[in-house]
């Protein structure tokens, strides 16, 4: 059986951390999805998708993103079934993430500044950047039709 998802939104609020009575971390949070089109009033159509992290997932999505953030997850669709306060039957569906990643770079997401942008770990060298010089490309002559031979292929091929 394949069960897999990929999705790319903007969180539609700041992920939301617990633990379970066992210790572990859980984060949920609702990732908006847009279907890249736009309704009759030229509103922007999207979709919610409800996203569930564990563990290390769950404590980088609650340190490096906040509400607006542009993410990337994947994982596999979940449902279950739950009574709600009135005792009604319910159906949650929702996507348990694997991966979760930033899907921009840090100006193009939202927030106040408090968020990843200050606090993510840079994966650059820790050199002071300095301004590199640019060479010029090369320059090729184009050449002309006659520098071509032609090759003879009625032989078996070498490979």
């Amino acid at each position: 059986m394949l069960n897999v998802v990929a999705i790319m939104g903007r969180l539609a609020r700041d992920p939301e951390m617990r633990q379970t009575t066992t210790g572990k971390n859980v984060a949920s949070f609702r990732i908006a999805c847009d279907r890249g089109r736009r309704d009759a009033n030229g509103q922007s159509v999207a979709d919610w998708i409800d996203v569930v992290a564990w563990d290390r997932q769950a404590e980088f999505v609650c340190r490096y993103f906040q509400k607006g953030s542009l993410i990337v997850v994947d994982g596999r669709l979940q449902s279950r079934q739950y009574q709600d306060k009135t005792g009604a039957n319910r159906t949650a569906v929702e996507v348990v993430a694997n991966n979760i990643n930033f899907a921009g770079p840090k100006s193009s997401n939202a927030g106040d500044g408090n968020g990843y942008q200050n606090a993510a770990p840079s994966y650059q060298n820790a050199a002071p950047a300095r301004p590199v010089a640019v060479e010029a490309a090369p320059s090729y002559s184009a050449g002309n039709a006659d520098d071509f031979a032609v090759i003879d292929d009625s032989d078996d091929l070498p490979f």
